[in-house]
């Protein structure tokens, strides 16, 4: 009798619940970051997809009619004339790639170096933000366009004093480099912004510490800013040379469009996917190497 007592007793005692294991925080920031970004999946999937495919079947193809936009497959042969027929596309071509290589290296250091001067406790430091701010307010429009047109380039000059003492061949570099900072100061204002936001992402506790334990300045920088804004480096890396690469005042994306404008739509259509083929496999280049390196301060 007592043995079925227990026994029963046991089976009207409720099992105890199943512990739900904690989610990881790498786990929740994904699934956060795929709530923010679902809405543009489902636009993309929606009103994108169709004419990307469309347009890397025309690059291959040969248009007949515009009338229900009819094609004739005809392979490689737009691709084969970027390389062996046109005068101007690769050369071009070479000339973004050095100029992004050369930009982006340069526009890096300027932003974290301005970042970090504003980012300090000084007087007008709200007036100074946006003063390296501005120049992307106005550079989404004509005004920026006009600056650092071709036709403006005569505002960076030097006396012709000056030039003849120092020769045209030094002048020409002199006036490169003036032109190439001028360009490389409008381009910062968001880079210079994502990079505020990761220095004052950092805890003024390892400041204090360092300091305690006798660190120079210099030390800080590279023992705890550097490793801790390495993330907000990478961003900042991909989004510049995106920015180069597509900007429109850029050689190639003016022959796309000089392409699409005099209806040579499969042959600007075979430039635009060269092109943004390129770009894609140097960001996925960039993004392999430089995320070894990175610092995730959440995961180490």
């Amino acid at each position: 009798m007592a043995e079925n007592q227990k026994a029963t007793t046991k089976a009207k005692e409720p099992k105890a619940k199943k512990t739900r294991k904690p989610m990881k925080i790498k786990t929740r920031r994904s699934l956060e970051g795929l709530m923010f970004v679902t809405p543009w999946l489902i636009g993309a999937a929606v009103f994108f997809v169709f004419p990307l495919l469309t347009s890397i079947r025309l690059s291959f193809s040969e248009l007949t009619s515009m009338k229900g936009f009819q094609m004739k497959w005809n392979g490689i042969d737009n691709y084969k004339y970027l390389f062996e027929r046109s005068t101007t596309y690769i050369p071009n071509f070479l000339t973004e790639v050095k100029d992004t290589l050369i930009d982006t290296p340069i526009t890096l250091v300027f932003s974290l170096i301005i970042a970090m001067l504003v980012n300090r406790d000084i007087k007008g430091r709200g007036f100074f933000r946006t003063v390296f701010f501005l120049p992307v307010l106005l550079g989404t429009g004509y005004v920026m366009e006009v600056l650092l047109s071709s036709e403006m380039n005569g505002v960076i000059s030097i006396p012709s004093g000056l030039l003849q003492a120092i020769g045209a061949s030094f002048a020409e570099l002199v006036t490169g480099f003036l032109s190439r900072i001028t360009t490389v100061l409008w381009k910062s204002g968001v880079q210079i912004i994502l990079f505020l936001a990761g220095l004052q992402g950092i805890s003024a506790s390892l400041y204090e510490a360092s300091r305690v334990d006798g660190a120079t300045e210099w030390e800080n920088f590279w023992k705890i800013t550097l490793p801790l804004v390495s993330p907000i480096i990478l961003l900042n890396f991909v989004y510049t040379m995106i920015d180069s690469f597509t900007d429109s005042g850029n050689a190639i994306m003016s022959d796309i469009e000089h392409c699409f404008n005099n209806g040579a739509l499969a042959r600007g259509a075979s430039m635009g996917w060269f092109y943004f083929a390129f770009t894609f496999i140097v960001c996925i280049v960039v993004l392999a190497v430089m995320s070894r390196l990175t610092f995730n301060q959440g995961e180490r």
